[in-house]
């Protein structure tokens, strides 16, 4: 099996070194110091579960891999139109695109026979077909991932807990390319689930995300913060309400409750969730995928969902101002 992992940062290389252990054939696609410290070192994975190294092909170069069984995707998904030029000379006729994104995928309504919606795109996250046209439908293996990882330098990894990456096919079914993929990952010690309905999967992590992402940016908090905090885990509660009602419109059913999944969120303890760590780096915040692809389907399902809408609002205006305009006259 050969397995391109293209981005790959604190998720893409901990599983890209996993996946070398178990005896796949490996090549990662990076930049900069991360890049360089990957090729001179391997990656270095220091985990509660017991550290190890890899040794996988690194380059910034996709030519340099040629075509491959399957891509993973570590990049954000606010990148993903602008990934053909990496993408393209990784792909053969049967290469599957596996995208470890958070919130709804590009490929949501592809495969959902019998819906209403099935076929509909999803603006939010594929504006104008523009990442379709990049990511097509066919490849797509739909991965939902629970496992928090954070670079602690270039290239050492720190896993923090979680070792599941849940993968499906977006037509339902357990394929046979999801079943090789899970069997490699599997074998590098990870937990790769194949779910006959992966969609429940996504909406029962994106519970957690559609709430404490965009929370933690304007709040500056914690998870454990969040939950502690009365009012605002009350407004997580709301968010996580509204966002179940919605994925049932969608065709969904997922089978957790808020509490429990409130629960679990505040046992990771003070964790920085991935968009306050991106707003304190000064990056792009992913709200699409994470929030406004959500508001989105409730406009299309007839759901109100009040506090999703005015969170949304909130955390895309922070959004501007910390990454697109420029600090009023006189601001220190």
């Amino acid at each position: 099996m050969k397995v391109a992992v293209l981005g790959a940062g604190a998720i893409g290389a901990y599983v890209g070194a996993a996946l070398h252990r178990g005896g796949a054939e490996v090549h990662l696609i990076a930049r900069g110091l991360h890049l360089e410290a990957m090729r001179r070192h391997g990656v270095r994975v220091r985990s509660p579960r017991g550290d190890f190294s890899a040794a996988p092909h690194v380059t910034g170069d996709p030519a340099e891999v040629g075509e491959v069984d399957y891509v993973f995707l570590g990049l954000k998904a606010h990148s993903y139109a602008t990934a053909g030029p990496l993408l393209a000379p990784l792909l053969g006729g049967r290469t599957a695109l596996v995208a470890a994104q958070n919130g709804v995928p590009w490929w949501y309504f592809h495969g959902l026979t019998g819906h209403p919606l099935e076929g509909r795109r999803v603006e939010t996250v594929d504006p104008g077909g523009a990442v379709s046209a990049v990511l097509c439908l066919r490849r797509a293996i739909g991965c939902v991932v629970y496992c928090s990882t954070v670079i602690d330098r270039p290239g050492v990894i720190r896993h923090l807990e979680g070792t599941r990456f849940s993968l499906g096919e977006p037509a339902g079914g357990v394929s046979g390319r999801c079943a090789d993929l899970s069997e490699a990952m599997v074998a590098g010690g990870l937990k790769a689930p194949v779910e006959s309905g992966i969609r429940d999967e996504i909406w029962t992590k994106l519970m957690g995300n559609v709430a404490f992402n965009p929370l933690s940016a304007l709040t500056r908090a914690t998870m454990a913060q969040m939950c502690e905090h009365t009012e605002t885990r009350a407004l997580v509660a709301t968010m996580m309400t509204e966002t179940l009602e919605i994925a049932r419109a969608a065709g969904s059913d997922p089978r957790v409750s808020v509490e429990k999944r409130i629960d679990g969120a505040w046992r990771v303890g003070h964790h920085k969730t991935s968009m306050l760590q991106d707003l304190e780096a000064g990056k792009p915040l992913e709200i699409d995928a994470i929030i406004g692809a959500v508001v989105e389907l409730a406009d299309l399902t007839g759901v109100p969902a009040p506090a999703l809408r005015h969170v949304h609002a909130a955390v895309g205006l922070l959004n501007r101002i910390t990454t697109t305009e420029p600090a009023p006259a006189g601001a220190r």
